[in-house]
């Protein structure tokens, strides 16, 4: 990233250059549709520049991407990064008023050898990354979870052609398929929307996938540091993960507010209301509508995965990317975020993000699966031994139908 940042004027935007795909100090170039501000105050250390993540004007309403600006604080040699959220005097910001605390919990897993423990000659596999898990080099595992995991729960992803939830929302007569998650429409017409959560609502006829199982093995085993999930079905915690080991990126069922002013509203009445009465909640302070408190487009993302985000990039070592077409930001950059010494696994019908295709030379960290997310996770937990452990607690969190 160095070779961009050093030669960027303070008051420019970029947009990021093309990748070199994943090999040691590459430059990250998905999410093209973004742009980086640079005129905010570098920090006081000099080696490092703020970074304000923002939307580029888009030409289609479908390129929407992020709900929400998020703030990066990147350091131009890229390999210590210090994350730290956008709004600095947020009093719920754990990290508000304590700048030598950042600093040190980053440091403490960087020794400042810029030198890839995890690389050798070969370009990495699987089999590696089972070996570094069962030896101890790996303890910190960060997961980033997309629609495709709990597609063989019976959901459909939003983009698969012909099959995804996008393209099976015709029968609404939407003006654009994204429109179920727009608030303005929303406001107007909320019917597809309490339809669609109707269907999706957690607890109702969905179980959680191997993959959703695996995500909770690695909990109760001490290795997972966060689950980074796009999903609103709540199927992580139905497997078993626990809620403080989840970053629900797109927000969840469980709360809802009122659309106008923002009054909390029970939960259970707004789940009653939509489940059992297939109608939208109204609020009773202002009588307008309420929503379950997912994120729609133009809602800024929880205050949660700002403040976990910040600490967790620097702690992991090792990412695990599962089902998802990394084209929703900012959570499609956490890939890209990641330390460029990180070990990084791609879980995935098609190649996407950065990452480095199979037989790229100088590729030290990237791992590529391709086909379905359940199948790869069984191949990683047969690598390490756990396939029986996991299929059992699969079959613990099955909901079973009359």
């Amino acid at each position: 990233m160095s070779n961009v940042l050093h030669s960027t004027p303070d008051d420019l935007s970029f947009t990021r250059p093309a990748a070199d795909h994943g090999t040691v100090g590459a430059v990250a170039s998905r999410a093209s549709d973004l742009s980086y501000d640079l005129s905010g105050h570098s920090s006081d250390d000099d080696d490092s520049i703020v970074l304000n993540i923002q939307p580029s004007a888009s030409k289609d309403k479908t390129d929407i991407g992020i709900p929400d600006g998020l703030e990066v604080i990147c350091s131009k040699s890229r390999d210590h990064i210090d994350h730290k959220c956008s709004d600095r005097s947020d009093p719920d910001c754990q990290y508000a008023d304590d700048e030598q605390s950042v600093e040190e919990d980053h440091n403490e897993y960087d020794d400042g050898d810029n030198d890839n423990q995890f690389a050798d000659d070969d370009e990495p596999t699987l089999e590696n990354i089972a070996e570094w898990i069962t030896s101890g080099k790996i303890e910190r595992i960060t997961i980033l979870s997309g629609a495709g995991v709990s597609c063989s729960a019976g959901i459909p992803d939003f983009r698969t052609p012909g099959s995804g939830l996008y393209d099976n929302l015709e029968k609404y007569n939407l003006p654009y398929p994204e429109a179920v998650f727009d608030l303005d429409f929303y406001a107007s017409n909320p019917q597809p929307f309490v339809d669609l959560a109707r269907e999706l609502w957690p607890g109702t006829k969905h179980s959680p996938t191997i993959t959703h199982s695996f995500i909770s093995l690695l909990d109760k085993k001490g290795l997972l540091l966060r689950n980074y999930t796009q999903n609103i079905d709540g199927l992580e915690l139905m497997a078993g993960v626990k809620e403080e080991k989840i970053v629900e990126c797109h927000g969840h069922f469980r709360t809802s507010s009122c659309i106008s002013c923002g009054i909390p509203h029970d939960g259970m009445k707004a789940r009653d209301s939509i489940v059992l009465d297939g109608k939208p909640p109204l609020c009773k302070n202002c009588g307008s509508l309420v929503k379950p408190d997912i994120v729609f487009f133009g809602e800024s993302l929880p205050v949660r995965f700002k403040h976990s985000l910040h600490g967790d990039l620097g702690l992991s070592d090792l990412l695990i990317v599962m089902g998802t077409s990394l084209k929703v930001a900012p959570v499609s950059l956490i890939p890209e975020m990641i330390k460029s010494t990180t070990p990084r696994v791609l879980f995935n019908k098609e190649l996407v993000g950065d990452f480095a295709p199979p037989g790229t030379v100088g590729n030290h960290r990237d791992v590529f699966e391709s086909g379905d997310v359940d199948d790869s996770v069984r191949k990683l937990a047969a690598l390490l031994g756990w396939e029986d452990e996991l299929l059992a607690l699969n079959e613990e969190t099955r909901i079973t139908t009359a």
